[in-house]
């Protein structure tokens, strides 16, 4: 039982989403992330996997709203560019 390891806790992930993607999905799975480790230890294995899982969860929405939200600035800029290129060619 002593060699049991703690399900990961998504706590390194969950800051690269907060700095870089989406600030309220990553804290939630900062806050979450958190409670892993503390609650493994404590002897809630049960409890530590529910954190775990919902870590994972929080990171993976922010990180995919983020990357839509990226994708979709960069759409809409190569979209403006085009526009305004097309808008050379007309009368002036």
């Amino acid at each position: 039982m002593e060699n049991q390891k703690p399900p990961k806790s998504w706590l390194v992930e969950s800051i690269l989403v907060t700095i870089l993607c989406c600030l309220p999905f990553g804290i939630a799975g900062i806050v979450n992330a958190a409670k892993v480790e503390s609650r493994f230890h404590s002897g809630d294995k049960d409890g530590s996997e529910r954190a775990s899982s919902a870590a994972k969860k929080w990171t993976m929405i922010g990180f995919i709203i983020g990357l839509v939200a990226y994708v979709g600035y960069i759409l809409l800029a190569i979209l403006g560019i085009a526009g305004s290129l097309a808008g050379l060619g007309g009368d002036f």
